[in-house]
């Protein structure tokens, strides 16, 4: 994969992306670099973090049970603020809410589409200086224009997705994000205060050589997810290998590190959570998609993650995601008996 050296921003690359449609309104590019201010935001306060009065529990659970941290709350309103304030977004769900926000005012009942997102992915990290991130997908408005957004805008299936994302804080401050045309990344320069196109039309290696799983877990997952672990311990240079074992325990800084090097990562349901943890609506689609577009490939282990139709909000799956070949030497571990 090229490395762009030449400095375009978020903003010149999405109106660029305009000149080439002259059809489209600008909404999706509106909505996408009001995201990428509110990630700019964020950053700063990650950036922060152990200077000021922002580490730590907020002292609440939320809809999960889990422990809500002090830059949660920050990141949801973050995220929260900028799309309600912008012109672009007619309601939004997240993570750390039990509830869909409608934008319910003229302006918002008139967007086209809606954003789910996960405001701090990892956020058990922000403690111990940790890379962590922004999730987000945006999806077009199956109800009616000019009135409310209704539940049914934000209970579909991902491969409804018009576009996708994430922003890792880590090293530096990168953000993501893909349409149908492709998946392009942009580092943020902090001279400028920009995101600027640093890594174009990312395509995820259809073979790696690292895997991502949680083995504190291993004896708690299903006979076929051992095995394949099992199998990737094996690796050798007769079958394929040696494969070497990355998990960080945050979500998004797994998953971009597998992209851009090819991998595969797993959070497979265990006899205690059979559903799995993660949340299908603002950590699984996006990521689905992401990695679809990029040549890769996603699965709970039994069906395309791309085409579970939700019931609910707050729905969990477990969730296999990686390069297309390891992802399909996977399934035949998991195909039924």
């Amino acid at each position: 994969m090229a490395i762009n050296r030449k400095v375009q921003t978020l903003d010149e690359f999405t109106l660029q992306q305009l000149r080439d449609f002259p059809q489209a309104t600008g909404e999706l590019s509106n909505l996408l670099r009001d995201i990428g201010l509110a990630a700019k935001r964020i950053n700063v306060e990650v950036n922060k973090a152990g200077l000021v009065d922002i580490l730590g529990d907020y002292g609440t659970t939320n809809v999960q049970g889990e422990e809500v941290k002090k830059l949660d709350i920050f990141a949801n309103n973050q995220m929260m603020g900028v799309l309600q304030h912008g012109v672009s977004c007619a309601g939004i769900g997240s993570e750390e809410m039990d509830e869909f926000v409608v934008f319910n005012d003229e302006i918002s009942n008139k967007s086209k589409y809606v954003c789910l997102f996960d405001p701090l992915d990892g956020s058990s990290n922000i403690d111990v200086n940790v890379s962590i991130g922004t999730i987000f997908s945006v999806y077009r408005r199956v109800s009616e224009l000019g009135k409310p957004a209704t539940e049914a805008d934000f209970l579909q299936p991902g491969n409804k997705q018009v576009a996708a994302g994430y922003v890792v804080y880590g090293s530096s401050t990168m953000l993501v994000y893909a349409t149908r045309r492709g998946v392009n990344g942009f580092t943020l320069d902090p001279s400028i205060g920009e995101f600027t196109l640093s890594h174009p039309d990312i395509k995820c290696p259809p073979n790696g050589k690292l895997y991502s799983v949680n083995h504190g877990n291993f004896f708690k997952y299903e006979e076929p997810v051992k095995a394949y672990i099992t199998a990737c311990q094996k690796k050798d240079k007769t079958n394929g290998g040696p494969y070497t074992q990355r998990y960080i325990a945050s979500m998004v800084a797994d998953v971009h590190r597998n992209l851009i090097k090819g991998g595969i990562f797993m959070y497979p349901g265990t006899s205690d959570r059979p559903e799995g943890k993660l949340r299908l609506l603002y950590e699984c689609n996006p990521f689905a998609f992401i990695m679809e577009v990029a040549g890769g490939k996603a699965s709970n282990g039994k069906q395309r993650v791309l085409d579970i139709v939700p019931t609910k909000l707050h729905q969990r799956t477990p969730f296999f995601v990686g390069s297309i070949e390891m992802m399909q030497e996977l399934e035949t571990y998991l195909k039924p008996e």
